[in-house]
């Protein structure tokens, strides 16, 4: 049996980790992103087994994938299947696009299709996986809803609520440095405090005004607060925002821009390696035959 699913890539302007001692599925994040056309396309090939097996393959090289395979252990419990899932990635790793969740999510929703456990099982597996990994916090979330959107509360539904912005434009993306360690960071303790205070400070001035160019701009007040931007990161935001509206992906090596997409893509050629797409309206789903 065979299933496939989309999980759009998802970039966070800003975050305020929340995490929750005793209920995993209330921990998360507040904060603002934006989902975009670019992610994360899973087949997932199921046939009964002897003894449950998983295998990954990641744009055609197999991986040990491992916030897939968690999520996709998670979602199986006991179930003696054989499972392989061919991942294809639009856009690297460890540069702030919420690939690890795309991928889990994407794997994880092809398969309820196929085991008829329901999407929302889905979304919690990925979400699990993401937390005890601590690859990630409010990715999954966010990218099951799809759009512009506002975290008002952390965790998965009903504990997490998302409030969404309007739009529809283009985004470039720039690739500028090495890919960035999400859990090195988060246990810094230094660092998570400056993230906690301005994210807080940030997810309430949007909600205050929410709008797409606030959002940018809190995120640029963000990036330039935390200190998490490198010395590329910075002149990369500053020659972009010639052009349009520029901010850091968290957390990556990398930036978001809206604005005159040819010559934003023109400028940040310059400066790494550049990918355009736009808003994902719609959020993570199963692909019909």
């Amino acid at each position: 049996m065979r299933s496939a699913a989309f999980a759009p890539g998802h970039i966070s302007g800003f975050f305020e980790p929340v995490y929750h001692k005793e209920d995993i599925n209330r921990t998360g994040s507040r904060g603002a992103g934006i989902n975009i056309s670019i992610g994360a396309v899973s087949e997932v090939f199921v046939e009964n087994s002897a003894k449950q097996d998983v295998e990954i393959y990641v744009n055609d090289r197999k991986s040990s994938a491992p916030v897939t395979n968690l999520a996709l252990k998670y979602l199986l419990g006991d179930n003696p299947l054989h499972v392989v899932v061919k991942t294809k990635l639009d856009i690297p790793m460890g540069q702030g696009f919420g690939m690890s969740a795309a991928g889990a999510l994407s794997a994880t929703l092809a398969l309820t299709k196929i085991t008829n456990v329901s999407q929302s099982d889905a979304m919690k597996a990925a979400h699990f996986a993401e937390i005890k990994l601590r690859t990630g916090l409010g990715d999954v979330m966010a990218c099951c809803f799809g759009g512009i959107e506002i975290r008002k509360t952390a965790g998965l539904p009903p504990w997490g609520v998302i409030e969404h912005i309007p739009g529809r434009f283009d985004l470039v993306l720039c690739v500028v440095g090495k890919k960035l360690d999400t859990k090195k960071i988060l246990s810094d303790a230094a660092k998570a405090n400056k993230i906690i205070d301005y994210g807080k400070y940030c997810t309430k001035k949007l909600l205050e005004k929410p709008s797409v160019e606030n959002l940018f701009s809190l995120s640029q007040v963000f990036t330039k607060k935390t200190g998490l931007a490198d010395k590329c990161v910075v002149e990369a935001i500053d020659a972009a925002n010639r052009f349009g509206m520029a901010s850091m992906c968290m957390l990556g090596n990398s930036v978001f821009v809206m604005g005159k997409t040819s010559e934003l893509c023109k400028v940040l050629m310059d400066h790494g390696r550049v990918f355009v797409c736009n808003v994902d309206q719609v959020g993570a789903r199963v692909l019909e035959e």
